[in-house]
């Protein structure tokens, strides 16, 4: 069309040169103000590049505005992306196990009537506290066999000296010498063991005289913990070796993890652990594997990781199924809570606050996930200090997706 123009005002400027000037005049002035006009419009279609406007156009995404009261509605939050350390996460289930130190089951040593039970279940007990009382006449009988044992060691030890000083003095035989140590030798033996019987049932033999004998006996608690169980009721025939009380302490809970054969070498001693038990959030609670078996459990591929609770609150039981992700390894990354972050099909996008109510729609890369974080790659420059959506994100996309197909949270 240009082309066509410039040959008419070249055939114009030739019927002016040959003086028909006045008799065209009329004719081509409109032409030549058209060829003006489209020569300015020509020289401004085509300015130089402008390397940073053409970025800017291209990178900018599609977006959605929306009415204050719209916002209101949705419930639409904003909020900044955070640099946030992101372990890539292995999955493990376990439960809460108590250390053999850390449990005792309670038992009497010999076989009696229980008289007393002054302590109730779920109660903190402190260790040597009296659980029970309890009367056995074979008792009884221990304590006296030791005053007498120790009685007769005390003649038998006198008759051992004076022995020895006829010896020395060559008034008696070699033979009675040796029949008086022997005899002292075999009192002192029964006396030894009869005291490591009385402190077995919490007596102390050298404090035991006459008038302290006592048909009854306590038993206590071997630890500190609390009383989960009771076996035992008043005026019942205790049974040794039946457990009849059972005493946990839970301070010394740890978490065995059950890890499968194609991950063993990824879990090392040291690594973090995030857990948590039925009705609660994986990272409620946290632990660090101290131990790794080297060997698998029974007829499983699996071995047993040990990890030692950070802070142990009292909702954790021993036996507790729990759920947890090992930390394996770590990296600082740009992250926005899941929530932020929205799928249509394989792309993922989230959307940055472009102006009051406006959202511009950002494509982006996901990387790893942790406690409700997920790490981010815009595939356009975004400011760090940008606004972006953290709650509503869906009903964006939604409004961009309208009959366009499916989408995906």
């Amino acid at each position: 069309m240009h082309a066509q123009m410039k040959n008419q005002v070249a055939e114009l400027l030739i019927m002016l040169h040959q003086g028909l000037v006045k008799r065209t005049l009329i004719h081509i002035a409109p032409a030549l103000m058209l060829f003006t006009l489209l020569s300015c419009a020509g020289e401004g279609s085509t300015p130089a590049p402008d390397e940073h406007a053409t970025e800017t156009t291209s990178s900018h995404g599609a977006e959605v505005q929306l009415t204050a009261d719209q916002v209101k509605a949705i419930g639409l939050v904003t909020g900044k992306m955070e640099k946030r350390g992101l372990s890539t996460s292995l999955k493990a289930n376990g439960s809460l196990v108590l250390p053999p130190d850390k449990s005792a089951k309670v038992s009497v040593l010999a076989g009696g009537l229980v008289r007393e039970i002054p302590v109730r279940e779920g109660q903190a007990v402190t260790k040597g506290q009296v659980l029970a009382v309890v009367e056995n006449m074979d008792f009884l009988q221990l304590q006296q066999d030791y005053l007498e044992t120790s009685a007769n060691l005390k003649a038998l030890d006198a008759d051992l000296k004076r022995q020895q000083d006829l010896h020395d003095e060559r008034i008696n035989a070699t033979k009675i010498l040796e029949r008086a140590e022997a005899d002292a030798t075999v009192a002192r033996a029964k006396q030894a063991g009869m005291a490591a019987k009385l402190r077995l049932f919490g007596i102390n033999p050298s404090r035991l005289s006459p008038a302290d004998i006592n048909s009854l006996y306590t038993v206590r608690a071997p630890i500190s913990g609390t009383l989960q169980h009771i076996a035992i009721t008043l005026g019942q025939f205790a049974e040794p070796n039946i457990p009849l009380f059972t005493v946990v302490d839970n301070s010394g809970l740890h978490i065995d993890l059950n890890i499968f054969e194609q991950d063993v070498s990824r879990v090392k001693v040291g690594q973090k652990v995030v857990f948590g038990h039925a009705g609660e959030p994986v990272g409620r609670h946290t632990a660090t594997i101290y131990a790794v078996n080297k060997a698998f459990e029974g007829d499983q591929q699996a071995v047993l990781a040990h990890a030692k609770l950070d802070e142990n609150g009292e909702e954790l039981l021993p036996g507790m199924y729990i759920e947890a992700l090992i930390r394996t390894d770590s990296t600082e990354a740009w992250s926005l809570p899941g929530e932020a972050v929205v799928s249509n099909g394989d792309e993922h996008f989230i959307f940055v606050e472009d102006e009051a109510n406006t959202f511009m729609q950002v494509p982006v890369r996901t990387g790893a996930s942790e406690l409700g974080y997920t790490e981010i790659k815009p595939l356009i420059a975004v400011d760090p200090k940008a606004r972006v959506v953290v709650r509503g994100a869906y009903y964006l996309l939604s409004e961009l997706t309208k009959g366009t197909g499916e989408h995906d949270h």
